[in-house]
């Protein structure tokens, strides 16, 4: 048996993580050639920590994009982003179909899992419309973002700017040709409104937008209700971005105040809390934030974009559904209903689980990045005061975000391999990890007589 079939009889689970390693390994060599920076040469960590940086559309940068790579280096840092964002499992679909070629079940299982919410039989085209959406999406925030980059910078530059941000804005990547992301913009309302509308797009998941079209096309010739997964995720999603502004207004008020207009008190809330949603550009210093602001960004971060988007965390819909769940139980009631439609119970523990499980990783990561020669400078561990900024970085990796507090280019080689595991896992998936780790199927195992605990 070749390679090449041994790979394309693997689980999907498997088949989406060797895509994804494969992917970053040849982007990591791309970047290593000369013609990748103006220096002519770049360490292997560092390349690697910007590949997969890319891949796993996160954000988090080592080394300054703009000024560091050069334009070849940087269009390859614009592919994979669009790889890493579309999913390559997606791509791959997508470039089988138009050359003629046959798409393995698997194949379509994995897309599958990655896309739909229920099984169906219009994968393809789904699979078409993702492709179409997301090129039209960033077609037009390209065009936006050049107008407002036309104002300053010549033509061609204001096109490639459009360009490169309105990939890396739609695929929440939040790399950022400048080497303060968008702080010099905190009070342009044109690029504010793009950036937030494709954050925004490219964050609520691509099942759901099939889901709006569908509607859209087909709610007036009969009947189409939208499904529980869409209407989740638009509410979790409106109430994430309007709590999320209010609080950085309240908490940030003495800072805003001394803003120069309305327009930047207005925009920078809203552009922070719809950045958490794993963005990753920011129009303030995130360094200089309140620590109370900062713990409210790790929970957005946290729990991140929607099922099936550019997006990493454990997702808005896991968020909706604990949230369900205690209410249940606080009720004494035994089924989880949201909309109206009772959701499986297996769908609610494995969220308890997915909760559960990322914690424990975000906390054996922070604490390797604690005690480990993490830093640069030499030091054995972490020096004092560094928990709150590891803390926000490690989450920031996990829910694949980019927000810093700008201790990432400070890490040693061994402090930049946790982040890179943290942003493979929180990219792929904590629940793709386990299926590979211990397969798919339920084990009843050994059943013993019942004893009650005390809890609380």
């Amino acid at each position: 048996m070749t390679i090449g079939n041994r790979v394309l009889k693997a689980h999907p689970a498997t088949l989406v993580l060797t895509s994804y390693l494969l992917t970053i390994a040849l982007g990591a060599t791309l970047l290593k050639i000369p013609i990748s920076t103006h220096a002519g040469h770049i360490d292997w960590t560092d390349a690697l920590f910007t590949a997969v940086s890319a891949v796993c559309v996160t954000g988090l940068v080592v080394v300054d994009t703009g000024s560091y790579f050069t334009t070849f280096g940087q269009c390859v840092i614009l592919v994979m982003i669009q790889i890493g964002g579309l999913g390559i499992m997606t791509i791959s679909v997508a470039l089988f179909q138009w050359m003629g070629r046959i798409v393995s079940f698997r194949q379509r299982m994995a897309v599958q899992d990655l896309f739909a919410h229920t099984p169906r039989e219009d994968i393809f085209t789904l699979v078409k419309t993702i492709v179409f959406f997301t090129l039209t999406a960033e077609a037009v925030g390209a065009v936006l973002l050049t107008a407002h980059w036309s104002r300053e910078l010549a033509l061609p530059a204001a096109v490639y700017s459009g360009i490169f941000h309105s990939i890396s804005g739609f695929c929440n990547a939040g790399f950022a040709l400048f080497p303060d992301s968008m702080m010099r913009y905190g009070d342009g309302i044109l690029l504010n409104t793009t950036l937030c509308a494709l954050i925004v797009v490219g964050g609520i998941g691509f099942p759901v937008l099939y889901d709006l079209r569908s509607w859209h096309v087909e709610h007036r010739e009969k009947r189409v209700r939208l499904s529980v997964q869409t209407k989740t995720v638009l509410l979790t999603t409106l109430i994430l971005i309007v709590t999320g502004a209010l609080m950085f207004a309240v908490l940030e008020r003495q800072s805003l105040s001394s803003s120069p207009s309305w327009g930047h008190r207005i925009l920078v809330p809203l552009f922070q809390s719809v950045t958490c949603r794993t963005a990753g550009f920011n129009t303030v210093d995130i360094g200089s934030l309140r620590e109370a602001t900062l713990a409210m960004m790790i929970f957005l971060m946290f729990f991140g974009a929607s099922p099936g988007s550019c997006g990493g965390g454990v997702k808005t819909t896991t968020l909706a559904l604990l949230t369900a769940f205690t209410v249940s139980r606080v009720r004494r009631r035994r089924r989880v209903n949201l909309f109206k439609k009772s959701i499986p119970t297996e769908t609610v523990t494995r969220s308890v689980s997915l909760v559960l499980v990322s914690l424990g990783v975000i906390g054996v990561i922070l604490f390797l990045l604690l005690v480990g020669d993490t830093h640069s400078g030499g030091e054995t561990a972490a020096p004092r005061g560094y928990f709150l900024p590891l803390f926000f970085e490690t989450v920031s990796a996990f829910g694949t975000v980019g927000l810093s507090m700008g201790v990432t280019p400070e890490l040693g080689t061994w402090g930049k391999f946790w982040i890179i595991l943290m942003m493979i896992v929180g990219r792929v998936g904590v629940l793709t990890f386990s299926y590979i780790i211990v397969r798919t199927g339920t084990i009843n195992g050994v059943e013993y007589s019942e004893e009650n605990l005390m809890i609380g």
